[in-house]
């Protein structure tokens, strides 16, 4: 549509009421501290504790029983007495009557078969069996267990700046994971009678205390993971004498534990940029064939970590490579069966070792001297130094690319939580986004490192799309504690990490985004920051407001629906009578006809006037698209009186376009416009979402362009995960669907296994 009239550019003020998506966030953030400042880093009065562990376990291949002592060491670095202390029993989600079992929602409907219900029945005797508490010197000590916390009530209150030492004695049954689930237990490999261990929350942790909620014993349903203060670990661990273990932090015995092979070839891969077999496939499953009698005890130490695990089995192949990081060397290294092979053989080290530079260039320098994947088949799980990683071929061998892209990814994550959450130790408990949203976003990046176009599952501004414009019933906003969100991998893993990626393609901009972020994490390194310390140190870094961000994606369950609802188009009237008559008469003869004037034109052979012409009068007789003398004389006065610069304005041909946009989705986002004019050339043009600010429903805004527009586009990029890409262009224009009228079924054999039938074919 056209309309040649001068448009003046301006508005009138308005101010709304009510409207609160520019809110500050002063309200719901809590009051800056001693502890906390208002910039976002930690204050002059920040502390945290300790807990040291001196732990001696011993894993029975026969029974699959967990036996272990530890000497706990903890220091008060608060200002505060403390009456008793809090530790977490995580086993004890086993327990026959634990609230994870009893909170579970349940239909009929669930039970489809008898393997459902013969699940719903089996037993397993979980749960830590505490067999003594005791001081240093055997002393019994006071405790009390609430479900997955156990309470040491002490004789005095242990004062600030003051230590307490003291012993815990325990055993359990390890679960198998291939029944009962869970981050840690045990895989029983029935062709070859070998068990492979994956262990982790086997030992009575110490729980947070800390300035923010005092003690963090929220009860451990399963969902919302650990919260856990920083130590130094020595950990002894006696398994079967031909097992191979890896385990966090560095091995102290190797010379006792390892063969005179294993140990040069260990060295070598010390200094190899490449991964080098320390325990072949050969030498596993000869061990697997032939099993020693005997134990043998494997020490390793940790300092400065927040949780320790480990893995042991006789299965285990085992290659490690260097890795340059920071000016240090950290070993990558993995453990898997034969089961594992080909792919994990070909990619989990190096998968390691391109994690820990990504990572460290995107946070920090990796502090740790080792980072260790194992193989274990449906586990993703993460500890200081190691992590637990599924990802297994086909029994011949082969594989689909959606199990080497589902191995590739469970490493890279899994790798990736050493810096979220265990050097940047956020409470998972309370705030899962904060462990896997951060990770899940460095986690794209470092895919995109590892192979161009690598086909991330979340991240892309497009890919959460389909989630936000679901029923709100079932969303969740991301600051919802872990236990209790809805769609837990979309909400805690998936908007999150498209929330940092819009940030840093599109709000920000990488650079402001990437050293901000970067201020985050070395501030924040081996301490524990909340929700308000990343907000703050964000815009404090970059001074970019991000309240409105922050609320609209991380407090509301709003999403992006942004339509371009209607374009008007102006161009300036040049006054002269040459060009504005013949454009006006230009326009005329292109006007749509009615149907009843090109019909009358054959049906009505003569009119009255055409019979008569003396009934035509002046009118009829004028051609208003004429320039005529006096028309000439008014111009040329009208252009004696133009400036050089107005005259110039007046013959630019600019072109003025007003845009009007509705936000739909509630959640505002800056303006991404994509340009296309008349000679096929493009133009984007990015407005800050600023331009919400006053009115958060409808805005308009006019675009004043040299050339002639043919179209415009909202979000060409999908950079801002609008939900409906059908309102987003002028003139409109619909994304097709595409549907199979005969529904195809799904092959059962991967590609691979495919091309091998293909070539057997062409050898007939």
């Amino acid at each position: 549509m056209k309309n040649f009239t001068f448009i003046l550019l301006a508005c009138t003020p308005f101010i709304s009421f009510g409207q609160n998506k520019f809110a500050q966030l002063d309200l719901e953030l809590p009051t800056p501290n001693e502890y906390r400042t208002a910039a976002g880093a930690p204050g002059h009065g920040y502390y945290q504790q300790k807990a040291d562990y001196k732990i001696n376990l011993t894993i029975d291949d026969a029974t699959q029983k967990l036996t272990g002592e530890e000497t706990i060491t903890y220091t008060n670095n608060s200002p505060d007495k403390l009456e008793y202390l809090w530790l977490q029993l995580d086993q004890n989600i086993y327990d026959q009557n634990s609230d994870s079992k009893l909170i579970e929602i349940e239909k009929m409907e669930d039970f489809k078969n008898i393997g459902d219900v013969k699940k719903k029945l089996f037993y397993y005797d979980g749960g830590f069996k505490i067999d003594a508490i005791t001081s240093t010197s055997g002393q019994k000590m006071s405790y009390a267990i609430n479900k997955t916390m156990l309470r040491i009530n002490l004789e005095k209150p242990l004062a600030p700046n003051s230590s307490i030492s003291f012993k815990i004695k325990w055993w359990y049954n390890i679960n198998d994971r291939m029944a009962v689930g869970g981050r840690s237990g045990y895989e029983h490999f029935e062709k070859d009678d070998n068990y492979l261990y994956t262990i982790a929350q086997f030992f009575p942790r110490m729980c947070v205390y800390s300035d923010v909620e005092g003690w963090q014993n929220k009860q451990f349903l399963g969902r919302g993971e650990f919260a856990l203060p920083f130590g130094d670990y020595e950990v002894s661990i006696t398994v079967p004498s031909d097992h191979i273990v890896g385990a966090t932090g560095e091995l102290q015995n190797g010379s006792s534990v390892l063969t005179a092979e294993q140990r040069k070839r260990f060295d070598k891969a010390k200094l190899s940029d490449s991964p080098v077999l320390i325990v072949t496939q050969a030498e596993a499953e000869e061990k697997e064939k032939n099993k020693e009698k005997g134990t043998k005890t494997w020490t390793f130490k940790a300092t400065n970590v927040r949780d320790f695990a480990f893995a042991t089995s006789r299965k285990f192949i085992w290659d490690a490579q260097a890795v340059k990081v920071g000016g240090k060397t950290v070993l990558a290294m993995s453990y898997y069966p034969k089961e594992g092979n080909p792919l994990w053989e070909k990619y989990s080290t190096k998968l390691v070792a391109h994690t820990i530079k990504t990572y460290s260039k995107y946070t920090i320098d990796y502090p740790y001297p080792v980072a260790i994947s194992v193989h274990s088949k449906w586990i993703g799980m993460e500890y200081p130094m190691i992590c637990f990683n599924g990802g297994r071929p086909d029994e011949d061998g082969t594989y689909s690319e959606d199990t080497k892209y589902g191995m590739w990814g469970v490493i890279i994550h899994e790798v990736g939580h050493n810096f979220f959450p265990m050097i940047i130790n956020s409470d998972e408990r309370q705030w899962t986004w904060m462990d896997e949203g951060l990770n899940t976003f460095v986690q794209y990046l470092t895919e995109q490192e590892w192979e161009r176009g690598y086909p991330s599952r979340r991240g892309p501004a497009y890919m959460i799309a389909d989630y936000m414009r679901g029923p709100k019933e079932f969303i969740s906003p991301i600051m919802t504690n872990s236990e209790s969100i809805f769609q837990f991998g979309n909400n805690a893993y998936g908007k999150p990490a498209t929330a940092l990626n819009i940030l840093r393609e599109t709000v920000m901009g990488r650079e402001l985004f990437d050293y901000s972020f970067k201020i985050y994490c070395e501030r924040w390194k081996f301490k524990h920051p909340t929700p308000a310390d990343f907000f703050r140190t964000m815009e404090d870094a970059s001074a970019v407001d991000l309240d409105w961000f922050w609320r609209g994606w991380f407090y509301s369950t709003d999403h992006v629906d942004i339509s371009l609802d209607q374009v008007k188009w102006f161009q300036m009237n040049t006054m002269n009578p040459e060009v504005e008559k013949a454009m006006k008469e230009a326009q005329n003869n292109a006007k749509d006809k009615f149907i009843g004037d090109t019909r009358n034109k054959e049906s009505i052979k003569q009119t009255a006037n055409e019979a008569d012409p003396s009934l035509d009068d002046f009118y009829a007789k004028r051609n208003i698209y004429k320039v005529d003398a006096l028309d000439e004389k008014e111009y040329a006065e009208f252009a004696g009186k133009l400036s050089d610069e107005d005259r110039k304005l007046l013959n630019s041909n600019k072109q003025f376009y007003e845009l009007s946009f509705s936000n739909l989705g509630g959640l505002v986002m800056p303006l991404i416009i994509e340009v296309t004019y008349a000679d096929n050339s493009t133009e984007v043009i990015r407005i800050p979402a600023e331009i919400w600010r006053q009115y958060e429903n409808k805005v308009s805004r006019v675009l004043i362009l040299n050339k002639e527009v043919i179209s415009f586009r909202l979000d060409p990029f999908l950079e801002t995960a609008d939900t409906d890409l059908n309102n987003n262009s002028w003139p409109a224009r619909v994304e097709p669907t595409r549907y199979e009228l005969f529904k195809q079924k799904q092959p059962t054999e991967n590609p691979m296994q495919r091309q091998k039938r293909v070539e057997e074919l062409n050898r007939q």
